[in-house]
């Protein structure tokens, strides 16, 4: 896991959509995506979430506390969890910030 890419709002923005549109229901509130990283610059972050239209936000983590983080879905169950419901073909190799997971670097 590293700094936050302007890629991984395009990504998250992509991965929202996909959600709402198979998983959302009547009266479920739209998605809200997440991007945890070591490092952002913020305009880099403003230049990439600027004419997103899903709500998206960009933050620096530290590592959870091992409890918490245990308790926690690890990134290839969440993937295979969302592959069973989107019916999309590999949507990536979970080696990035957006797929990686809160305190599970790779």
């Amino acid at each position: 896991m590293g700094d936050f890419e302007p890629e991984f709002a395009g990504k998250m923005n992509f991965y929202l959509a996909a959600v709402d549109d198979k998983l959302r229901t009547e009266g479920d509130n739209p998605s809200i995506g997440l991007i945890l990283c070591r490092g952002k610059n913020g305009l880099v972050v403003e230049y990439a979430l600027r004419d997103m239209n899903k709500p998206m936000a960009v933050s620096e983590y530290t590592v959870l506390p091992p409890d918490i983080a245990n308790a926690l879905p690890s990134p290839d169950v969440l993937l295979a969890g969302l592959e069973d419901h989107l019916d999309v073909p590999d949507v990536g190799d979970g080696s990035d910030s957006v797929s990686g997971g809160p305190g599970r670097g790779k």
